[in-house]
């Protein structure tokens, strides 16, 4: 397990995270969201969206936007499984 970013927003109505990356983040990966030391939630990644344009793929310093299963505080962590 190693963190791929941290989540620095969540829109709740549509329930999307945006998160600020520091490594590879790819469809299909599974990832975990921990946030003080609690683990949060994990679940597999269905889509990926930078400026809304869906991508398979991002990389280091991108920032994007991840539907999630539940809701995410700022500041949450991304672990890659």
């Amino acid at each position: 397990m190693f963190k791929v970013g941290r989540v620095t927003h969540y829109f709740d109505k549509i329930g999307v995270a945006i998160i600020e990356l520091d490594g590879t983040l790819s469809t299909g990966d599974r990832i975990k969201f921990v946030r003080g030391g609690e683990d949060l939630f994990d679940q597999s990644v269905d889509s990926i969206q930078i400026e809304h344009r869906k991508v398979d793929s991002a990389g280091k310093g991108e920032v994007v936007g991840v539907k999630t299963k539940d809701g995410v505080k700022e500041g949450a962590e991304v672990y890659k499984l």
